[in-house]
């Protein structure tokens, strides 16, 4: 029966109910020898059943008005990006992991650290070693370049706690003459390209977290991508899990968000979990130089995203290196390393699932309402936990990313941090989406 009869004859049922009781309670009265007091009793009933008769003509006309709101129409879903999304995801809370899950499968994920010659890879090591939950699942790997022999012996000086591999090619390479000051760019991908090839190959290992010798981790570094790791098995539109949110600053990130995990189409990097087939997909065309931005192309992506948190996992201390600390005085060193441990292992994170999290994800950013930029730089908002700021073209969204103080840097056309063209962070205590319109056909590998 449809529900709008069902809700009708449920009303009409009630009211014949009501005034069959009625009339059988008057007929059952025992007739008394007063025939005056009888009248009296009736009149009495009669205005009691007259009181009564206008209460159920209210919760009949209730119940009519309710009837024809189930009648009315739900509006169709929003299209955007070409995918269909319901009203009813429109302005709601970011997805969260709910503690039902259960632990994954052990599969045992070696940390492979890449180091050259920063004695403070001691810093790094001490970190890994003071958070790692188990030895056999977690080994340490640290594999050296550049044989600077101070680094090396710090590696060495922890023993059977690490693992100390060194590459063996340490000769100059021959770069173009205009890349001559970026030779250490080169060397870095040279040493990717062996480490990677110990770790899968020679070694046979299934997965690795790669970390480089100037970061230190959270303290639930490792349950993070043990967890996420049985995501990205699941899900083939997933390729990396990333410990790093470039718009990691404190003002930038929810409080209280320690378990919020989002995807994104931009590769983070610094500190990242791959699988062994990405690494047979990648290793025969890797570059001679700038492996980061070269992974950041479409060729190489091809739609993929990668999971990243919401607070960063790792942090990096390393000033000194071959970028000569570009980002790092105006950036990286405000980056807030989570100190809320989430045991991500107990919770479910099939949210993450591409077709779970577009729909929501989208339903979200849209439903979000419109303001202006300068509107909810000037505070002149009030309510509402969500807002959604529009970008037409590279250099409006360049200018509002500044203005917030996002990275506003784009590779291959994609913006750090972002998911489906948008770009996710808070502004005094609200979600703020720098999102492109409804109808944005893409990212666009001009826009660098």
């Amino acid at each position: 029966m449809p529900r709008k009869a069902s809700v009708a004859a449920w009303g009409a049922a009630l009211f014949i109910s009501w005034n069959a009781i009625l009339l059988l309670y008057l007929m059952s009265r025992p007739r008394g020898p007063d025939p005056s007091d009888l009248t009296a009793h009736l009149i009495r009933l009669t205005e009691d059943a007259e009181t009564e008769l206008e209460k159920q003509k209210g919760l009949l006309q209730q119940i009519r008005h309710y009837s024809g709101l189930l009648n009315i129409r739900q509006p169709p879903p929003q299209v955007v990006h070409g995918i269909a999304v319901p009203h009813k995801l429109a302005n709601v809370s970011f997805p969260s992991p709910s503690p039902v899950g259960s632990d994954p499968l052990p599969v045992v994920i070696p940390i492979l650290v890449i180091a050259c010659d920063r004695p403070s890879v001691r810093r790094c090591l001490d970190s890994l070693l003071k958070y790692r939950p188990s030895v056999d699942m977690f080994p340490i790997i640290v594999s050296q370049d550049c044989g600077h022999e101070e680094t090396g012996r710090v590696i060495d000086s922890y023993g059977d706690a690490v693992k100390h591999i060194k590459q063996p090619d340490l000769s100059e390479l021959s770069v173009p003459s205009e890349h001559r000051k970026f030779q250490g760019y080169y060397k870095i991908s040279r040493h990717y390209r062996w480490a990677l090839n110990q770790i899968f190959r020679t070694m046979a290992y299934k997965a690795a977290i790669v970390v480089e010798d100037d970061l230190e981790v959270a303290p639930d570094f490792y349950q993070y991508f043990q967890a996420s790791s049985s995501i990205l098995l699941k899900d083939p539109t997933l390729w990396c899990v990333s410990a790093w949110n470039d718009n990691g600053k404190e003002a930038l990130v929810e409080a209280g968000s320690s378990a919020m995990l989002h995807r994104s189409d931009f590769f983070p990097g610094l500190g990242w979990l791959l699988l062994r087939e990405l690494w047979e997909e990648l290793e025969p065309k890797w570059p001679a130089a700038f492996w980061d931005d070269w992974a950041r192309r479409p060729e190489q992506r091809l739609g993929r995203a990668c999971i990243r948190p919401e607070l960063p996992r790792t942090r990096t201390f390393g000033r000194k290196g071959v970028s000569q600390g570009q980002f790092f005085d105006q950036h990286l060193k405000f980056i807030k390393l989570n100190q809320d441990p989430v045991d991500f292992t107990k919770m479910d994170l099939s949210y993450l699932l591409k077709e779970t999290y577009d729909q929501f994800f989208l339903g979200q950013v849209y439903g979000a309402p419109k303001a202006r930029a300068e509107e909810v730089l000037q505070g002149k908002l009030s309510g509402g936990r969500t807002v959604r700021v529009e970008y037409t073209n590279r250099d409006t969204f360049k200018a509002m990313a500044r203005s917030f103080g996002v990275m506003d840097d784009l590779k291959s056309g994609v913006a750090r941090a972002a998911y489906m063209g948008v770009v996710s962070f808070t502004h005094r205590g609200r979600r703020v989406f720098l999102a492109p319109p409804k109808d944005w056909a893409g990212y666009d590998p001009s826009w660098t």
